[in-house]
C-alpha cells in the first residue's frame, strides 16, 4: 500500500510549481510604494513602501507565501530578494524556505554564509 504524501509535501509541491525558472525573472520594483492586489494582501496592509525596511520585509513575506508564478516575477526583485534572504528566510514558513533554497543555489549559499 502506497503511503499518502504529508501535508508538508503537498505544500512544498504547490510552492515549487509557482517558482520561476531563474531568479533573473524577478523584475519587480526596488523602491517606492507598491499596492498589492487583494488576492495577495487579503488581510491587513495592501500598500507597502519598499524604502521602509519593515514594510519591505512584510511585502516579501506576503508575496512569497501567497503569490502565484506571475505575482512572484512581477512583485519580487532579484537583488532585493538576495539581500533580504538571510533574514527573510527566518520569517517565512519552512516549506517556502526549503523550496526556494532547493530551487536557487544563490539563496542556499546566502543562507550558509549567514549561518
Amino acid at each position: 500500500m502506497a503511503s499518502q504524501p504529508s501535508l508538508s509535501d503537498l505544500r512544498r509541491n504547490r510552492f515549487a510549481r509557482r517558482t520561476p525558472a531563474a531568479l533573473s525573472e524577478l523584475v519587480g520594483p526596488e523602491h517606492g510604494t507598491v499596492r498589492l492586489p487583494l488576492h495577495l494582501a487579503w488581510s491587513g496592509l495592501t500598500t507597502f513602501d519598499l524604502d521602509q525596511p519593515r514594510l519591505r520585509m512584510s511585502y516579501y513575506r506576503i508575496v512569497l507565501a501567497e503569490g502565484q508564478h506571475d505575482d512572484l516575477v512581477r512583485y519580487l526583485n532579484r537583488g532585493l530578494l538576495l539581500s533580504l534572504w538571510p533574514t527573510l528566510r527566518t520569517l517565512i514558513s519552512r516549506d517556502v524556505r526549503e523550496v526556494w533554497e532547493h530551487a536557487f543555489d544563490e539563496l542556499a549559499h546566502r543562507a550558509q554564509a549567514a549561518a
